[in-house]
Order: C-alpha cells, then structure tokens, then sequence
C-alpha cells in the first residue's frame, strides 16, 4: 500500500468549510481499498475558482477555460505522488445543473484526478468507458465507508 502524505490546501476564497477532514476522509479511503492504487509521495489536492483553474489551465494545457479538475502526474524524483486541483465553482454549478448534492460532484473531481493517477485516462472512448465504470466503482467505496465523506460551502 503507498505511503501517502496529503498536502491540502483551501484557496478557494468563496466559502468551503474545512475541506481537509472530508478530503482526508476521501484519500484515505481510497488508499486503504487498494483498488486503484497510486505511488508514495507526497499527493497535494488543491480547492480553487473557476477563475484561478482557467489560469492553470491555460498555462499548462494552452486552454484559457475553467474546467473541472486538473491532476498532474507524480514524480518519483521530488517524492510526488502527484497534484490533484479542483474547482470548487465548477462542482456547485454542475450540482445545482444536475441537481445533484455539492459534495458528491466534488468527491467525483476529487475520484476522477485519483483515478488518473492510478493509470486511468479519458482521451478516447474506450478509456472514457474504463474510467466512468472506475468512478462508479471508487464513489460505492465512498458510500461504503464508515466515515461520511461532506464537503460544505459556507455560502452559496
């Protein structure tokens, strides 16, 4: 099983309450499963805005839109098990849109950049289809945890 450390950091300024626990609670469930495992190192998940994932976006990706989650790669070199940021706009848009609770289209980012650290990607059909069942899978192993995983906003 990896030896992962969790850096998590909340600069999303709009009001997410105390992502750390919940995020934690995520990673550590995920880790423990064994399921989709990922290498040692340091793994660090960043909360942000539409506007400040737009910016990363555009500086790696040549692409100037928000979108939902971007993970980079781990690096064995620096002890990186890889970086994982998320938008925390994106994720209450399309909640509110699919009328889905804001924490579950969270945990979905947050399982999506696991997952491409794990080896899954989503740049042609079939791999879409792999990683969609291996969504499904990670968020049953969520919803079977003995601690609840609840991501909040402090405003809306």
């Amino acid at each position: 099983m990896p030896q992962l450390n969790l850096e998590i950091s909340n600069r999303f300024e709009d009001g997410l309450a105390d992502p750390e626990s919940a995020a934690t609670t995520l990673f550590r469930t995920l880790e423990v499963s064994g399921r989709f495992p990922i290498g040692d190192g340091d793994l660090s998940i960043v909360f942000v805005s539409d506007e400040e994932i737009a910016r990363v976006h555009d500086d790696f990706m040549d692409d100037p839109t928000p979108t939902d989650v971007i993970t980079f790669p781990a690096d064995p070199e620096m002890e990186s098990a890889g970086e994982i940021i998320v938008s925390v706009d994106h994720a209450r848009q399309k909640a509110e849109e699919l009328g889905e609770p804001f924490s579950r289209e969270l945990s979905l980012y947050l399982v999506h950049g696991w997952l491409h650290l794990a080896g899954y990607d989503d740049r042609n059909e079939t791999d879409r289809a792999a990683m969609r069942q291996a969504e499904q899978e990670a968020l049953a192993l969520l919803d079977a945890a003995a601690e609840p995983i609840d991501f909040k906003l402090t405003s809306v």
